[in-house]
């Protein structure tokens, strides 16, 4: 389970990584429509990657949910900091697009968790 977790570590790392380096171009405040395409495309990506993730580490389905909650909790735990000091960490991004960034979060989390009930 600890590989889990340290996957879920490694996986917002590079994640927050290549928003600031420019993937926050995807976020944009005046566009809803493509925030929910972004949404949609990232929950079915989780959907498929963490079963894949936990096929990988090995882990019996029961294991499944747990893992999955290992490989979330980095990004339910510091991408609401992500959100408060959203300008410092993505200084190109406009500011009006942290919530879009917020839901991005949640759309990733809950694609994660969809796909390991799919796969149960």
């Amino acid at each position: 389970m600890r590989r889990a977790l340290i996957y879920g570590v490694l996986l917002w790392l590079v994640g927050t990584i290549a928003i600031r380096f420019g993937a926050y171009r995807l976020l944009d405040a005046q566009a809803p429509y493509r925030a929910l395409l972004l949404y949609a495309v990232s929950f079915a990506a989780m959907a498929v990657v963490v079963p894949g993730i936990c096929r990988g580490l090995g882990l019996e389905k029961d294991a499944w949910f747990p893992a999955t909650t290992l490989l979330m909790l980095p990004t339910l735990i510091l991408d609401p900091l992500s959100c408060v000091f959203f300008t410092r960490l993505f200084p190109g991004a406009d500011p009006a697009a942290a919530g879009i960034f917020g839901g991005w979060m949640l759309a990733f989390c809950g694609g994660a968790v969809a796909g390991v009930w799919v796969r149960r």
